[in-house]
């Protein structure tokens, strides 16, 4: 009897997952897009097993060679598209239909609730209008000064183990610096992250990284219960970190908000300024803008403020860590490219290495422009990025159905030869003002996203790494020491074997 209610039961799971995957397997059948043959009720997630963070690009490459640059996979009862083609992501990142996050950020939603990277609809739209303005050139020339000095602290810090010997270890360094300008800058606090490295907050957000990054890679562990019986001393961890951020960020708001309150009452309160415990102006924190924001006439509460500093702080550190150390590592392996950034921050800036650097400096670092942006198509700190389709809709002439996941290979796409010759190759002049560099489709070149939902501190970013480049690069010749690097899927991209290179003084 036993025997005949599992079989009965099977058989009914059977076709009620036939019945389930039929109209959007159809669609896709007639969109031409192909993908490994799905196992019943499993689908494809055989396909992930023994895979992990270092192998995941692999993984893509040999799907995407097989079935071309869009592929279909079955994760149990989820339908993902894995897209590769610049014709499908510039449709995609255009479009203002298709701009939910997939189900795998749901996973982030305990530390970053539902801030501008997480929120969709009425509520997305109202946070990036208040949060746009923060990125005004005139703000972001403020800050210039505080990329400056923060770099100049690493600098200092590196001197030790500059002797043209030792293999540094980047990325520790580059993410306490990414740190201490991102506390500044969002939240107007200095930290001294790079003088005290057992600073709590900066080990909370590495840890919490690396947890979410292996659930990512490990469907069952997607999964909240699951996670927390298999895995509860990871999943303990990962709840302490997230409180350990969370009550610096409030301690941080109440303390502003404090502050704001003050000005207020003794009449020094001037709406779009910042004012310190004196009524004396100063600069501009991100904080402060959302603390004197209002949406339909009321002000944001301390929740919503702390779901978009928690994602500032979380965007903005880790990923300009990333494609600053890959940066100086191609720099290190290619030491005529090197030269020639040398010689253009001499022009530029001057040969006086403790001179600061103006907006204007950065703007006219053209070449270094080039280089990062050649970095950034190799070693884009965010290689993937995923959407859901919440209707029906026609993607580069094809219909995709409902409730299909979208996974978008910017890292893949960003080495089609297609549209990037010597694709493996490090070639900044490729974005020079040349004729290769205007036949280049904006859509096959997107480290910063594109479309409604791109980075708003794309300029943010890249003046910070520009400032923080050509400031190695004065003090430092940049030698190809230790091991070379190895990517792998974190929640931006890493590399198994830190970020290795070797520094001497330049004269």
């Amino acid at each position: 009897m036993l025997m005949e209610i599992l079989v009965g039961l099977l058989t009914f799971l059977l076709i009620a997952d036939t019945l389930f995957k039929r109209r959007r397997n159809k669609m896709i059948e007639n969109a031409g897009i192909r993908g490994p043959t799905p196992l019943p009720l499993l689908g494809n997630l055989l396909e992930l097993v023994g895979n992990d963070t270092a192998s995941v690009f692999n993984l893509m490459e040999n799907l995407t060679s097989k079935y071309g640059k869009v592929v279909r996979m079955w994760l149990g009862g989820q339908c993902v598209l894995m897209i590769r083609d610049a014709k499908y992501l510039e449709d995609i990142f255009k479009s203002q239909q298709l701009i939910a996050k997939n189900d795998l950020y749901s996973l982030l939603d305990g530390w970053l609730g539902q801030g501008l990277l997480l929120s969709t609809g009425p509520k997305w739209f109202s946070r990036r209008k208040i949060i746009t303005p923060t990125f005004h050139f005139k703000i972001l020339e403020e800050f210039v000064e505080v990329f400056d000095q923060q770099s100049h602290v690493m600098v200092k810090n590196l001197m030790k183990q500059a002797d043209g010997k030792t293999v540094v270890r980047m990325f520790p360094k580059v993410c306490l610096m990414a740190l201490d300008i991102i506390t500044e800058t969002a939240m107007g606090v200095k930290v001294n992250a790079q003088e005290h490295p057992e600073f709590a907050y900066a080990k909370a957000v590495t840890d919490t990284s690396n947890i979410m990054s292996d659930r990512f890679m490990k469907p069952f562990d997607r999964f909240d219960g699951y996670f927390r019986i298999f895995h509860n001393q990871r999943y303990r961890h990962l709840q302490k970190c997230i409180k350990i951020m969370h009550e610096f960020t409030d301690k941080v708001i109440a303390e502003r908000r404090d502050a704001l309150q003050k000005s207020i009452d003794n009449g020094t309160y001037e709406a779009g300024s910042s004012v310190d415990e004196m009524g004396i102006k100063k600069r501009m924190a991100f904080l402060d803008v959302l603390l004197q924001s209002t949406v339909g006439g009321k002000p944001l509460t301390n929740m919503d403020i702390r779901e978009e500093v928690d994602t500032f702080m979380f965007e903005g550190h880790d990923t300009t860590t990333s494609g600053i150390c890959f940066t100086l590592y191609l720099l290190s392996r290619h030491p005529e490219v090197q030269q020639k950034v040398l010689e253009e921050i001499h022009s530029v800036i001057g040969e006086d290495k403790e001179k600061p650097v103006s907006m204007k400096d950065l703007q006219d670092l053209k070449y270094l422009d080039c280089v990062i942006k050649e970095s950034l198509r190799l070693y884009p700190p965010v290689p993937m990025i995923g959407r859901v389709t919440e209707q029906d809709i026609v993607i580069n002439g094809v219909t995709i159905p409902a409730k299909t996941n979208i996974t978008l290979l910017m890292y893949a796409a960003m080495k089609d030869p297609d549209y990037f010759p010597r694709p493996e190759e490090f070639l900044p002049e490729r974005f020079m003002d040349t004729e290769e560099a205007n036949k280049i489709n904006p859509f096959a070149y997107v480290p910063f996203s594109a479309g409604p939902r791109n980075c708003i501190g794309q300029k943010f970013a890249t003046a910070e790494m520009k400032s923080t480049i050509s400031k190695m690069v004065r003090h430092f010749e940049l030698l190809p020491l230790g091991e070379d690097a190895k990517p792998v899927m974190n929640i931006v991209l890493r590399s198994e074997t830190d970020v290795q290179l070797g520094l001497r003084p330049r004269k």
